[in-house]
């Protein structure tokens, strides 16, 4: 007898719960973006905005660049699990249409993601401004709230690439590895040699969003629409191997 959308669903979700990789990951989007937001805003939040050139918005996000990482640990964890521990073939084994479990499996991650990371996002913004004195903008900035919705839709895109990336090549420590240096140095990297190129890899174009007046060819928006191709391409990808491939 095979199990029910609702009741894969309530099975993923105690997945999520009980594995204390992805659990943790998982808090340590909002713990670790607060922590750093904290941290920068009240030490050198207001030395930061005395500059004629500063994007205030933008900077209000800072701590996105730490909070992605470990967006991009939960959506490694929550997949790698199932391999690490075999219960993959006790999934199948109760949910044997594939596409079925992929797609609500997919559907939770990204969509616990997502308000994870609109609740870091806006929090992080508000708590940020506390710090920041005469120089503070509030939610009706121009682009304020843009950013911060966009930035909440951005760390769960990452998450979903991430999570694609790992039923692909069954391994959190492999998509870690490739990812978190791919995002922390290789990209600025192909930056600055590549020029525009670079606002086509997939954290360029997300974090688009989370500037003021972006600079470049494509708007906040495309550049979303660029990062969530790169997370349905991961998706793609992971779905196919499913299907090809053994438990």
């Amino acid at each position: 007898m095979t199990m029910s959308t609702t009741a894969v669903l309530r099975s993923e979700w105690i997945k999520i719960r009980s594995v204390r990789s992805a659990a943790g990951s998982l808090a340590a989007v909002f713990l670790v973006t607060m922590a750093i937001t904290v941290l920068a805003f009240a030490t050198v939040g207001q030395a930061e905005a005395d500059n004629a050139d500063a994007d205030l918005v933008f900077g209000a996000f800072y701590a996105l660049n730490f909070g992605q990482i470990a967006a991009i640990s939960f959506g490694a964890t929550a997949i790698s699990s199932e391999y690490v521990t075999g219960a993959l073939r006790m999934s199948l084994a109760a949910v044997p249409r594939r596409t079925l479990f992929y797609t609500v499996k997919m559907s939770l991650i990204g969509g616990v993601a997502l308000a994870v990371g609109l609740v870091t996002s806006f929090s992080s913004f508000l708590v940020g401004q506390l710090f920041m004195g005469e120089y503070a903008i509030g939610l009706g900035e121009p682009g304020a709230w843009r950013a911060a919705l966009g930035s909440g839709i951005y760390l769960a895109l990452m998450t979903l690439f991430a999570a694609g990336l790992t039923v692909l090549l069954r391994s959190a420590a492999a998509v870690l590895s490739l990812l978190i240096p791919f995002i922390l140095i290789v990209s600025f990297v192909v930056g600055d040699v590549a020029g525009g190129v670079a606002e086509y890899l997939p954290d360029r174009s997300g974090q688009l969003v989370l500037h003021q007046h972006p600079e470049g060819t494509m708007g906040p928006w495309t550049g979303m629409a660029v990062t969530a191709a790169w997370a349905g391409a991961s998706l793609l990808a992971g779905w196919w191997a499913l299907r090809q491939r053994d438990a």
